[in-house]
């Protein structure tokens, strides 16, 4: 669908008034979106660096006209510009004081794979799994493999000259490691206005191009001569390692590399021109692998042992230490791919490759035989399964997640996380590293593409004090005489930026530093083209974001956020900026960005947008932001962001957070009264279901119930059930048992409106031979008061709960929650809203799933030998994981397939929200939608969140089954509810029907 927003936007005025005819220019030229307000200029004010430069204003072009015509605009006004993709830079070089165009939304365009020619002509904003993806059709690949693949662009891989994981396997089978050894040609456009088509260039092309005359000639004339005259010093200056990176690539317009202006122009970080399209080298894709792993007794044993290995010519090799190791374990657990590494305290991850599994195979294994005939040969093992390698590589991969911000230690920052040393020199290098760290007193994991001498770290410099930025500048001046006393290089894939971009002397002299200026100046003669970056950069400890004296006092807040010290500031600081939040599938979050493709709505852009709220320069009014609010509207609270974002940023809490205190400060809409207090309004319609459901669905009255509520006309209010789970307990004739007690969590949406999957966990239950226990209160988790900020009566609730709950406590009874949203209530927002009560921990200790307590009890269930399709809730991903039902299900010999990989869409009320409705609805078609209707219709379908089974019956017509009564069903005597008709008086519905109206009058009197 378009990815124009689908909500009406409040944007508040922004730009300064030397600004606003440019503004106003830009909005009537452009068909793209221009956004000078406060709140787009907070989402773009940083990247994955520790810098931050708030932007003029943000435009984002629908088409390369739509770019031509605003650059040019931008140069009337003399205004600077960036060219931004996926907005991941490590080194500051996305963010600038400057209109920052962002090319990732629109213009993403794969247009040619040409398989004869081995090519691929891609626009700017191309991300590289889509240009990949399009190749694997022809058996190709594009070589160059950054962490961030499913995000990035193939523009910002040409503006840094990117690597990543597998450019080994371009070193040895393709062109070369380096996005610049794998580009053909581009098109590139300068801030003046002239387009160029570059890359090799001929005598008789150069020849052309001076008769042509003008800028063209000028450009070509001067990068001639600018090569003559520094010809020897670039020979004899620039590093020969596989990751040199730094500075500009003047070894490219060298006669012996033949006058290569478009790979010149490769990693110039947008300083130069404005990449439009390249065309691309594509390379075999030889995907079937093979993973060596091979541990050592240290790290440094380890990087000792890479020119031996790359003899051998794997495709892919990382290094990394027992550091991050113990990290992964504190912050996921002992995981399964752990167990897999052969033991050490470093190790390589050595992979090979071939066009069969056979061929892999075979490399690794004469690999091992190599090995083995050393002095010392490393331990080994070998893992040809996919799923085995994939877990393996998650641990190296989760490297900037864990390591970022360990609990109980100092955050750690990116600064000198870059840098690249001849590969015979890696062991070197790394003693060197921490030699150096326990001079300056700092830690860091060692970790890294240790295949081609590039070393990624986060260490744990303090950039919030003047003593710690002085102790971070020495460290990084030390470390780079380090690194260049071995040969090395400042940048091994991240660039310069403002990072590294002053320590280049360091690197080059002051000649080829000179050559840089003037590189600069042949492209750019006006410095409006991301100024401030490789050349005329910033000292690299100005523009810290991070700086105290810039930091609003940390607000007073609800929850207790125990993983940032108690800090909202540090929570809201937490996003490290890398984008893992705007890949397009897979995992959950965020599925209002996957619709809409705007930042702002990305989990990034809405931490981003808190973290400036508590700056209060651009976003001023702290927890009555309209601009925050606008970010947080249409998160889902799906939790997705807690599990799949490396650092756990929770802006389902923080949502929560922010809205108690802004609706302090404004009327909270009716709907937050008619889903937030969503308990109170059931247990008065359970009085009379029959009559509440005819209030609900007659056609007429429908329609005033839905307009009272603020519910979507396109929605079906769902039925309260004719009789509550309660009802039927109370009912029940319990069987004798000698089992295990356990308490079974009688939830608000299970009780009064799907009684049948409640009564069909105590089947289950029963059958497993427990005593269950329902407690005699009516109680609630309550859970939808947190997506309206209701937090003091959350609390309240939680006491009442502890409070009943207390004896059991006491017992250590587990408790057996079926929905899974009050679930993840239980396991986290209990101890997250009450973090200093002992019963609060020990509740969400003891608070379990259906799935868990049967496993955990080793359950036997009936077979249920037919195909499952399952959608998983979202705080059940996030807080809890699926692994128990996957057991069941193997168990039952099911043949179980989960085709949604993001949330369904509704997330409690949201969807149910009159202006929510589109977006529900286009969450739900991208991936859950079509998989159902390609489902065989004798499938079962099992979803154990309300909200997944509302949205699936509303949109698709079939009601999904709770994991209860699919097992329920294949007992031989499974328990059913009575359908008793129960008697309607007069004097009852009269008094349903004057306290529904007095309670709506009063909820409307609110607003």
């Amino acid at each position: 669908m378009d990815a124009r927003p689908l909500f009406p936007l409040r944007r508040k005025p922004g730009a300064g008034p030397e600004h606003r005819r440019l503004e106003r220019e830009l909005r009537s030229d452009l068909a793209g979106d221009v956004r000078f307000d406060s709140a787009a200029r907070a989402l773009f004010a940083t990247d994955a660096s520790n810098y931050r430069h708030v932007p003029i204003g943000v435009v984002t072009p629908r088409s390369s006209d739509d770019l031509r015509r605003g650059i040019a605009i931008c140069r009337r006004h003399g205004a600077p510009v960036l060219s931004r993709g996926g907005g991941t830079s490590l080194a500051g070089q996305s963010c600038n004081a400057a209109v920052i165009f962002d090319t990732s939304r629109y213009l993403g365009g794969v247009r040619d794979i040409d398989p004869i020619r081995r090519s691929a002509l891609v626009e700017c904003g191309a991300v590289l799994d889509r240009v990949r993806e399009a190749a694997s059709e022809y058996d190709l690949t594009f070589g160059p493999d950054p962490s961030t693949h499913d995000r990035c662009t193939i523009g910002g891989m040409l503006g840094n000259n990117s690597c990543g994981v597998h450019a080994l396997q371009s070193e040895f089978y393709g062109p070369g490691p380096r996005t610049e050894d794998n580009l053909r040609r581009m098109t590139v456009l300068t801030y003046d206005g002239l387009e160029l088509s570059v890359g090799p260039t001929s005598d008789a092309e150069y020849r052309a191009n001076l008769e042509a005359g003008g800028r063209r000639a000028e450009i070509y004339r001067a990068l001639r001569d600018l090569r003559d005259r520094y010809a020897p010093l670039i020979r004899e200056r620039f590093p020969q390692i596989p990751r040199r990176v730094s500075g500009y690539n003047l070894p490219a317009l060298l006669p012996e590399n033949g006058f290569d202006v478009g790979k010149a122009l490769v990693g110039s970080e947008g300083t130069c021109v404005w990449i439009l399209e390249a065309e691309l080298t594509l390379i075999d894709a030889m995907k079937h692998r093979a993973l060596l792993m091979l541990g050592y007794d240290d790290v440094y044993q380890a990087g000792d042992h890479v020119s031996t290995l790359r003899e051998l010519k794997p495709v892919g090799m990382e290094g990394f230490d027992q550091t991050l190791v113990d990290h992964v374990k504190q912050q996921r657990g002992d995981t399964g791919p752990l167990h897999a590494l052969p033991d050490g305290n470093g190790w390589l991850l050595v992979e090979f490759a071939g066009t069969s599994p056979e061929e892999a195979r075979e490399r690794a294994q004469h690999a091992q035989a190599t090995l083995r005939k050393g002095a010392k040969p490393p331990r080994m093992n070998l893992l040809t399964d996919p799923g085995q390698q994939a877990g393996v590589w998650e641990v190296r991969k989760s490297a900037l997640g864990v390591t970022a911000f360990v609990p109980g230690e100092h955050s750690a920052w990116p600064g000198w996380e870059d840098s690249a040393v001849p590969c015979e020199r890696v062991g070197e290098y790394l003693r060197g590293l921490t030699e150096l760290m326990q001079k300056y007193e700092v830690q860091a994991a060692l970790y890294g593409h240790f295949g081609q001498g590039c070393i990624h770290c986060r260490y744990t410099f303090d950039l919030a004090t003047p003593q710690g930025v002085e102790t971070f500048r020495r460290f990084t001046d030390e470390a780079a005489d380090l690194c260049l006393a071995l040969g090395g290089s400042l940048s091994g894939e991240h660039g310069d930026g403002q990072a590294r971009a002053d320590l280049l002397p360091k690197m080059y002299g002051a000649e080829l530093i000179q050559a840089f200026e003037e590189f600069k100046q042949i492209w750019d003669p006006l410095g409006k083209m991301n100024p401030g970056k490789i050349v005329g950069a910033r000292e690299r400890t100005q523009d810290l974001r991070l700086a105290k004296d810039e930091l609003r006092t940390d607000p007073a807040v609800e929850f207790g956020y125990a993983s940032d010290h108690g800090s909202f500031a540090h929570a809201a600081l937490r996003c490290v900026g890398v984008g893992e939040c705007r890949r397009e599938s897979g995992g959950v979050m965020c599925p209002s960005y996957q619709v809409t493709r705007d930042e702002m709505h990305s989990t990034r852009g809405r931490a981003h947008m808190l973290f400036e709220m508590t700056k209060g320069e651009v976003v001023r009014d702290l927890w009555q932001s309209e601009e925050v609010a606008e970010a947080l509207d249409l998160c889902l609270s799906c939790k997705g962001c807690k599990s799949d974002c490396p650092v756990n940023v929770d802006i389902a809490t923080y949502k929560a957070e922010f809205l108690s205190h802004y609706y302090r400060g404004h009327g909270r809409p009716r709907h937050a009264y008619a889903f937030g207090l969503i308990m109170y309004w059931a247990r008065l319609a359970s009085w009379l279901p029959r009559l509440s459901n005819l209030l609900s669905h007659a056609p007429g009255l429908a329609r005033i119930a839905k307009w009272v509520a603020g519910i979507a006309p396109q929605r079906t209010i769902p039925r309260f059930a004719p009789k509550t789970f309660r009802s039927w307990w109370r009912r029940h004739d319990k069987p004798e048992s000698t089992g295990p007690r356990v308490v079974l969590w009688a939830d608000t949406f299970n009780n009064y409106f799907l009684a049948d999957t409640l009564i069909a966990c105590v089947g289950v239950l029963e059958s497993a031979d427990c005593d269950v226990v329902v407690l005699d209160q009516t109680l609630c988790c309550g859970r939808p008061l947190y997506d309206f900020g209701m937090l003091e009566r959350a609390r309240q609730f939680w006491q009442r709960n502890l409070d009943a709950l207390e004896e059991e406590l006491d017992k250590d009874t587990p408790l057996i929650v079926a929905e899974p949203s009050c679930l993840a209530a239980f396991r986290d927002e209990l101890p997250g809203l009450l973090p200093t009560d002992e019963r609060a921990q020990k509740l969400s200790s003891l608070s379990r799933s259906l799935a868990e307590f049967l496993v955990e009890i080793d359950f036997s269930p009936p077979p249920l030998e037919s195909r499952v399709l399952v959608q998983g809730h979202c705080h059940q991903h996030a807080v809890v994981g699926f692994d128990a039902e996957n057991e069941l299900f193997r168990r039952m010999g099911a043949d179980v397939h989960w085709p949604n990989d993001g949330c369904c869409g509704m997330a409690g009320a949201f969807g149910f929200e009159r202006d929510k409705f589109k977006l529900s609805e286009a969450i739900a078609s991208r991936k859950l939608l079509p998989a159902l209707d390609d489902a065989n219709r004798q499938a079962h379908l099992c979803a154990d969140g309300f909200s997944c089974r509302e949205q699936i019956s509303q949109l698709n017509g079939r009601r999904p089954k709770h994991l209860a009564e699919l097992i329920s069903d294949q007992l031989e005597r499974p328990l059913v509810a009575a359908e008793r008709p129960r008697a309607v008086s007069a004097a009852r519905a009269l008094l349903v029907l004057v306290l529904v109206s007095a309670l709506c009058a009063a909820a409307c009197s609110l607003l």
